[in-house]
């Protein structure tokens, strides 16, 4: 069974402390935008908002 092309795979950025910590993935046709996700940061130490990169 082949992968579907929809989809892909994201990199989420810390935005306090800029560093690449979740892999995810996101429907391309769905959501054209970067995505913006508030996760854990374990450098942190807190929940922070996480910004897709490319």
């Amino acid at each position: 069974m082949a992968r579907n092309d929809k989809r892909i795979g994201v990199t989420l950025e810390c935005t306090s402390c800029k560093r690449r910590n979740y892999i995810t993935t996101k429907n391309k046709v769905n959501d054209r935008e970067r995505i913006e996700m508030k996760k854990y940061c374990q450098w942190e130490r807190s929940h922070t908002v996480h910004k897709e990169t490319r």
